[in-house]
């Protein structure tokens, strides 16, 4: 399958994979490859996102987010899974160049980061992330994805802005929401949705998963997916077809996982799924760059526990569901 630029459309399941790193903690590409495979071999995905905040972006260098895309670009193109990019930084100037990089590998969307630098007020100023974009639309017409990041990050936008984006770029086409205001995230789907060119809900709120699919998400995009994109995948379609009772009990087997990833500290969370596939034989080690650290033994035993309560083994993995 080929898919010109501008013609993705983000909806469904779009797993958002980790980066594998060896003991020196540098890229280890044959670990990674392999990992991408393997989300790739799940039926029913709509893409995979690479240099996101699952491939623990804010540790990689330009050089090594450029490699990334070129070798996604390389495994997943003949498999037809779309890559999608994050775009990750402070400079506007180098957003625009690295969506251009994107494109030009061969890349079918993006996913556009807020920089971080504006969480000291950037909702006041929404003219900065509107030019932000438009560094980035400039330089490329790739489908974009905005990621609208937890209100108490201070990096959210406010509904009204996300509307002027929305309006603005016709080149976004979704939201991945992370928002974590339950009636937030409704008003935005419902407000988003009723655009004259409607834009995409992709939930990211993979602590609570089911309910936020119910209230009208057109799919998901999340870092869980680089261990669960199966069970993803099921609950997704159980929802779309109305099957609530189908979804609840696919989502009784997901919810072991959310304990193993999603508890607090939250930012291990990426660090926890990287333990999960090395206990389930997917991935060789599970290195993290500083200032993450390796986890404990308890927390490790922790995992363990919570795969085998959500039935996920060395032999299930990525083929959990008939």
């Amino acid at each position: 399958m080929e898919v010109n630029a501008g013609t993705f459309e983000p909806r469904g399941v779009i797993p958002a994979c980790l980066m594998p790193f060896d003991a020196d903690l540098n890229v280890d590409e044959m670990a990674w490859e392999a990992h991408l495979a393997d989300i790739a071999s799940v039926d029913g995905i709509s893409g995979i996102t690479v240099n996101g905040h699952a491939a623990e972006v804010h540790a990689l260098t330009s050089a090594e987010q450029k490699r990334a895309v070129l070798k996604a670009c390389e495994v997943l193109g003949p498999r037809g899974v779309p890559v999608i990019v994050g775009i990750y930084g402070e400079s506007s100037r180098e957003a625009g160049r690295m969506a251009t990089h994107a494109q030009n590998e061969g890349a079918e969307g993006l996913l556009v980061f807020p920089p971080a630098f504006m969480a000291s007020g950037g909702h006041m100023r929404p003219e900065m992330i509107v030019e932000h974009l438009r560094h980035i639309s400039d330089n490329s017409d790739l489908p974009i994805i905005v990621f609208q990041f937890p209100l108490v990050s201070g990096l959210s936008y406010p509904l009204s802005t996300l509307v002027e984006l929305c309006e603005k770029f016709p080149t976004i086409r979704a939201i991945k929401d992370q928002v974590g205001d339950g009636n937030q995230h409704e008003r935005q789907i419902r407000e988003l949705h009723a655009l004259d060119s409607p834009v995409n809900i992709l939930t990211t709120h993979s602590a609570w998963l089911l309910g936020s699919l119910v209230l009208g998400c057109d799919g998901l995009l999340s870092g869980a997916g680089s261990v669960i994109a199966d069970l993803q995948v099921a609950l997704f379609q159980a929802v779309q077809a109305g099957d609530l009772e189908t979804a609840k009990a696919i989502n009784d087997r997901i919810y072991p996982t959310v304990r193993a990833f999603y508890d607090e500290p939250l930012l291990d969370m990426h660090n926890r799924m990287k333990e999960a596939l090395v206990l389930l034989g997917r991935m060789p080690e599970a290195n993290v760059r500083p200032p993450l650290m390796k986890l404990t033994a308890a927390e490790i035993e922790k995992i363990g526990r919570m795969m085998a309560a959500a039935g996920i083994t060395a032999e299930t993995v990525y083929r959990n569901v008939a």
